[in-house]
């Protein structure tokens, strides 16, 4: 080796080295501002946590997916690609549909008039007479006020009375009301008894006349019903004059409905049997805004809303009344994007045939919010510590920072929605548990500690 003149050998091999080294010392240089970059730009810290050493989680079937809509990555996710069954989430599904299907007002009723004859159809609309609804007298007066016979037309109505994967047993529960295409009282009665004297008010106060005393009914049910008819009976534990309210829901029937309304209006209603559509002009009468239903279906949880949705969007669809329908509709209209197929059947959550997994629901929760107002959107949801499911959990003072839909059935509880941090970040995240034969309590108290920590580490 030759080297250069004026150097000593020593320096010169130091030099060679050094060029040797330039390289890989810029290449580490680079990679450590590259790293160092990384870490002072990401925006959220998720606690050193782990859901798979939980000892609560443990003992369910767990999944879990934290998202960040800014930055648009997933967080944290745990079996998030692993279906599960979502009882009540399975309204987000609905919600969404009904906001890309439906408009600000729910319409009522459609109608034709044909000489001395008022014909009209449902819609779907649950709200008429609803007990949980703000009444728009405008539906009551028209058909109270027609002049001319009132004549009900079931044609359009496609659906059967419970959906797929519903248990059957648990028809006298107000949790499972009947789906029809025309809703009065919620498709439930309410009995009551303020004291003895006063004896079992009912409401419908029609259905009294259905009312008798059953000695063997069970003690915990303080009114029941015959499944195929509308013999409703009362316990012993009613009979005592104990104040209670209960609600029981009524087996639909076109003939049974227009009965009904035909004492509630104080007019005679008929039944048109023949498959008699609504014809190209026909009318239609509209009740309340759409978020009244909305509010009521995901705060409250409800059932029978969740589902008359459903066909709500399907008569919007097609002018019938069919949950299948819809669900075909909204999958390949709205849905293709979530990152796993949902298995879908049904409007409120109630069938265990439903199944879905944690980062499609964080998927659809990222798409309602990039469609929907914030201020809307929160204002549909459970507020942890203010309102609805979540009423008493992830409590922060006048500052929830919580707004998600929970999901229970028996071994199932889930857990889906927005999440705002100490410093106003959002984050997106789906919780969900099944099999599990500890208590739901239990597993609440766990995910509020976990999203306690991920609200206060950010």
């Amino acid at each position: 080796m030759t080297f250069a003149r004026g150097l000593s050998k020593k320096t010169t091999l130091l030099l060679f080295l050094a060029a040797l080294l330039l390289p890989y010392s810029a290449f580490a240089q680079r990679n450590k501002k590259k790293k160092a970059g990384k870490e002072a730009t990401a925006a959220v810290q998720v606690p050193d946590y782990h859901v798979a050493d939980s000892g609560v989680f443990g003992k369910a079937f767990t999944g879990f997916a934290l998202f960040d809509p800014a930055e648009e990555k997933m967080l944290y996710e745990y079996n998030a690609d692993k279906y599960f069954t979502p009882g009540s989430n399975t309204k987000i599904l609905t919600l969404y549909t009904c906001l890309r299907t439906l408009g600000d007002s729910i319409p009522a009723l459609r109608y034709s008039r044909q000489g001395d004859l008022l014909v009209f159809w449902g819609t779907g609309d649950p709200s008429f007479l609803n007990p949980y609804l703000q009444q728009n007298p405008q539906v009551f007066d028209f058909l109270k006020n027609s002049p001319g016979e009132l004549l009900f037309c079931p044609a359009n109505f496609k659906d059967q009375r419970y959906g797929d994967g519903w248990m059957w047993s648990d028809f006298p529960y107000d949790y499972q009301a009947e789906k029809s295409p025309f809703p009065v009282y919620g498709n439930a009665a309410r009995f009551c008894q303020l004291d003895s004297v006063k004896g079992i008010e009912v409401c419908p106060a029609f259905l009294k006349n259905f009312l008798s005393y059953d000695s063997s009914l069970h003690v915990e049910d303080y009114v029941g019903r015959t499944e195929f008819d509308n013999q409703f009976t009362f316990n012993t534990l009613a009979a005592t004059g104990k104040t209670f309210e209960w609600h029981v829901p009524f087996r639909y029937t076109p003939q049974f409905l227009a009965e009904m309304l035909a004492d509630t209006l104080k007019r005679s209603v008929h039944v048109l049997e023949a498959g008699l559509l609504p014809p190209a002009g026909a009318s239609t009468l509209y009740s309340l805004h759409a978020d009244s239903l909305y509010r009521l279906m995901m705060q409250e949880s409800d059932n029978f809303i969740a589902e008359q949705l459903m066909l709500l969007c399907a008569w919007r669809q097609s002018g019938m009344m069919s949950t299948e329908q819809a669900i075909e509709f909204s999958m390949k209209n709205y849905l293709t994007d979530l990152p796993d197929e949902p298995r879908w059947v049904d409007g409120s959550g109630l069938s265990r045939y439903n199944l879905l997994t944690p980062r499609s629901l964080v998927k659809l929760l990222h798409k309602l919010y990039q469609s929907v107002p914030r201020e809307r959107l929160f204002n549909l949801f459970p507020a942890g510590g203010v309102n609805g499911t979540i009423k008493t959990n992830y409590r922060n003072g006048d500052s929830p920072y919580v707004f998600a839909k929970t999901g229970t059935l028996r071994n199932n509880h889930c857990l889906s929605g927005y999440l705002i941090t100490k410093k106003g970040k959002l984050l997106i995240f789906s919780f969900m548990h099944n099999n599990f034969t500890i208590s739901t309590s239990s597993l609440r108290k766990e995910m509020e500690r976990l999203l306690r920590e991920v609200y206060d580490s950010n």
